[in-house]
């Protein structure tokens, strides 16, 4: 879609065209005022209008470089969030962890954050973008008891890459752990094998290269390619204790549960897991798997969700 056309850009341009308007309509009443004719007064608002029009003309113009860094091409969806939704993940934000100023603050960061690592990176970060952004504002303000975190699915691993940067923001040490099948394309149970939106084929030099932009800790991400469901893949990753496990793998109903039940013999107490894309209609197995996990007996508490992630916490 052009973005002169695009919601985000009639979102950007509705202040200017507000302006415009109000200047007509005080032109107006000023000639109304001084005694001018009804003739006089229309032309001269024509003659203005024409003007503003011609300056609205020009200043679209110059907004079309920011089409580059906020719409979906080359990486398949818009990051121009409206107001509502970014107040709405702050006060979901803080109503997960009790931290009002921390939620704002967290998230106009992530914002930057996710634009600058697009900018930078190869490929793209998956989900929509108050998705990303509420799990990278969450994870700090979560206080996860250890650095340890292990990534269940990472795509092109800008996204890792971006949580460490939070973290480090939040005096953290981050260690991050990957596991993901690499396969050339995003893989996902009745999803269509295709070319990414971003062109770059989902491997292993795409996810060092971004790692690489997070300095010291992102490049000494241990990257385990495989299934979380491989049992020799877990052997090697469960080595230690994390005390954060994002969940972003196979999204049907019975790899969710697989990961976790995986997540509650490797988090540490007081540890934090991340559900992505918990309660989106496109993916009804992640929720299901979680109801019915946590019917049954479990170390995790849910503390809420965040943009269509949802957030628990392991118990001693």
């Amino acid at each position: 879609m052009p973005f002169l056309t695009s919601k985000a850009a009639r979102r950007t341009l509705r202040p200017i065209a507000d302006l415009i308007d109000q200047r007509i309509e005080r032109h107006v009443r000023r000639a109304l005022r001084d005694g001018s004719t009804v003739r006089s007064t229309t032309a001269a608002a024509s003659t203005s209008d024409a003007a503003l029009q011609e300056e609205l003309k020009k200043l679209r113009s110059r907004l079309r470089p920011l089409e580059l860094f906020f719409d979906g091409t080359g990486r398949g969806m818009a990051r121009l969030p409206s107001a509502h939704h970014i107040n709405q993940a702050i006060d979901e934000l803080a109503q997960v962890t009790g931290d009002k100023d921390g939620s704002e603050r967290n998230v106009a960061q992530a914002f930057r954050l996710l634009i600058a690592m697009e900018a930078l990176g190869v490929g793209r970060i998956a989900g929509g973008t108050m998705n990303i952004v509420g799990k990278l504002s969450a994870v700090p303000l979560l206080d996860p008891p250890n650095d340890e975190v292990l990534e269940i699915g990472t795509l092109y691993g800008m996204f890792g890459a971006a949580l460490i940067r939070m973290m480090e923001r939040a005096g953290r040490e981050p260690k991050l752990t990957i596991v993901d099948p690499l396969a050339g394309t995003q893989l996902q149970p009745g999803a269509s094998m295709r070319d990414d939106a971003s062109g770059t084929p989902v491997q292993g030099a795409a996810v060092r290269v971004n790692l690489a932009l997070a300095g010291a800790a992102g490049a000494a991400t241990r990257v385990q390619q495989g299934f979380s469901e491989d049992p020799e893949l877990r052997a090697l990753i469960s080595d230690r204790s994390y005390g954060v496990i994002i969940v972003d793998g196979d999204h049907s109903a019975a790899g969710v549960a697989a990961d976790l039940e995986w997540a509650e013999q490797i988090i540490a107490p007081g540890g934090i897991v991340v559900l992505d894309d918990f309660g989106h209609p496109k993916w009804p197995g992640i929720k299901e798997a979680f109801e019915k996990h946590m019917a049954g007996e479990t170390r995790f508490t849910f503390l809420g969700h965040v943009a269509h992630s949802g957030y628990l916490r392991a118990s001693a």
